[in-house]
């Protein structure tokens, strides 16, 4: 299984009902796609409270290696990954992503 870990680091005038809807978006592709599930994120709550401005976490799991990649080329994942990049500090910068095979 592979889990995609995404950390964002979203500007300050972004509201927390626009980081909902492209969760929700995420969310929903996830549901849609075979080989993809387990869709958890939201604002982090840590008590240690070192997250570095990345505010902001989503997890989803795959099936496999091909499964993720099916994910990163659909379209609508595309759009959704535009919005983030739109909505995150210094754009691609404010966006960190790990897979890792678990």
């Amino acid at each position: 299984m592979i889990r995609h870990i995404v950390l964002t680091k979203f500007r300050s005038d972004v509201t927390e009902e626009t980081i909902g809807k492209i969760y929700k978006g995420l969310s929903d592709l996830t549901d849609a796609l075979p080989g993809a599930g387990g869709f958890t994120g939201g604002r982090s709550e840590s008590p240690e409270q070192i997250e570095r401005g990345y505010k902001h976490v989503f997890v989803i799991d795959f099936d496999d290696w091909a499964a993720l990649a099916s994910y990163q080329s659909n379209e609508r994942h595309k759009a959704l990954g535009a919005q983030l990049v739109e909505n995150t500090v210094g754009g691609i910068d404010g966006i960190l992503v790990l897979d890792l095979e678990v």
